[in-house]
């Protein structure tokens, strides 16, 4: 796995992932110096993240349709640009919220862009597609877990500037890996490609719907962004801060961020032959999050909890990725990716923003506790759904009972692949 061009693409995502950490911190920071509310740090952040999901599902067809690796350069570029302007806005003094919003929509845009190329670049550097994601979030993991603290600091002794000159910068160095990344030649589409970009839009959209474990795992998730973690991310913050003190919400922070470091370990080490499965019984333990703050733990339980959470997220993660990157055909691969990004964001502004008329409603303990149980009804239901359950890995040995040899890796196909009609061109 360890090849020299792995290696600069787990560079470019671990450094990246380093500056999107210190982002939060220097708008929040910035916009509160120059005298802005609460209000104007969200519509910054939300500005990015609305374009980011509205424009990423033709960011997939993009990917599918071109170089996936300039796409990503391009993207990259385009935000070592807007950084740097971000970093003379707020140098300067001049800061205006209509321009930290315009900044942090291209900067959405971009990432749209870049984001659905991440999905095929993987399988197409590693052999062992598992542990080459368990390693990137690892190395994600460790980076979200620094980058507000580095944030903090040059925002101490230098200003929320020089964080955006830094953030610039990661881009900068990502955008130079996979200029120097020698990415392998895509394996060639099963079917000849149709020239129309709506037309591809309309076969990632027929490919992601004729998965059943692919489009029901979405559709579950959204009860678990809008019921459990959109309401619980605000909602822990309050709570924790209030009872406890910053000091007691960083510990939780850290905790939730140590334990997914964990659950990305554990994912280079064990390899289950139904992965989503597996995936599924660790995703339980994120229940712990919400409802060890919603019970009134102390800090050192809620810590404890915090990385439970953590690891199971992370464990869930590396096994979800693992599955869509090796069981989607790569010549659409990009596309499904996009409508997997799309479908798992699209109601975490909702949790959000029913976070707070929910807790003057029902109280902040009681919303938390709710999360708790609504973590684990998703959970039991992903084990509940027989395509889900029983999906197979496509490097697993064949069953005991079974008399055909085992396909060459990549070319497994899932029970949704085999009864999908044929494609257009067929």
């Amino acid at each position: 796995m360890w090849t020299r061009d792995f290696g600069l693409f787990f560079t470019a995502r671990a450094v990246a992932k380093l500056g999107d950490t210190m982002l939060p911190v220097a708008l929040a920071t910035g916009l509160l110096q120059e005298g802005y509310g609460a209000g104007a740090v969200g519509l910054a952040m939300a500005s990015s993240v609305a374009l980011f999901a509205g424009l990423v599902i033709f960011g997939g067809v993009f990917a599918d349709r071109f170089n996936t690796r300039l796409l990503m350069i391009g993207a990259d570029s385009v935000r070592v640009v807007t950084q740097s302007l971000a970093a003379v806005l707020f140098f300067t003094g001049h800061v205006v919220l209509w321009q930290v919003c315009a900044i942090g929509a291209v900067n959405g845009a971009a990432s749209a862009l870049f984001q659905p190329g991440v999905a095929s670049t993987v399988p197409r550097l590693a052999a062992d597609v598992q542990k080459a994601n368990g390693a990137v979030r690892v190395a994600e993991s460790v980076a979200s877990l620094g980058g507000p603290a580095f944030a903090g600091l040059l925002v101490g002794f230098a200003s929320a500037g020089g964080v955006f000159v830094v953030h610039a910068g990661t881009y900068l160095v990502s955008a130079l890996c996979l200029i120097l990344l020698r990415l392998p030649a895509a394996a060639p589409a099963a079917a000849p490609r149709a020239t129309r970009f709506r037309a591809d839009l309309v076969e990632g959209w027929y490919e992601f719907r004729s998965r059943t474990w692919l489009w029901a795992v979405i559709a579950v998730w959204g009860l678990f962004t809008i019921a459990a973690w959109g309401p619980a991310v605000p909602l822990v913050a309050t709570s924790v801060v209030q009872d406890h003190g910053p000091k007691a919400y960083g510990l939780v922070n850290s905790a939730l961020g140590a334990g997914t470091v964990i659950g990305g370990l554990l994912a280079l080490r064990l390899r289950p032959r139904r992965m989503l499965r597996a995936g599924a019984l660790a995703f339980l333990g994120v229940c712990l999050f919400p409802a060890g703050v919603g019970a009134g733990f102390p800090v050192a339980g809620m810590a404890a909890c915090s990385l439970v959470a953590g690891a199971g997220s992370a464990f869930w993660g590396v096994m979800w990725a693992t599955t869509v990157q090796t069981q989607v055909r790569p010549d659409v691969l990009n596309r499904i990716h996009a409508y997997d990004v799309a479908g798992s964001l699209a109601l975490m502004p909702v949790g959000q923003a029913l976070a707070g008329p929910a807790a003057s409603l029902f109280g902040t303990d009681t919303v938390l506790l709710t999360g708790g149980v609504v973590i684990v009804v998703v959970g039991l239901t992903l084990l509940a759904v027989p395509d889900i359950r029983r999906l197979t890995r496509v490097d697993a040995p064949p069953e005991r009972h079974g008399n055909l040899a085992p396909r060459p890796r990549g070319t497994e196909r899932s029970r949704d692949d085999r009864k999908a009609p044929p494609t257009r061109a067929g």
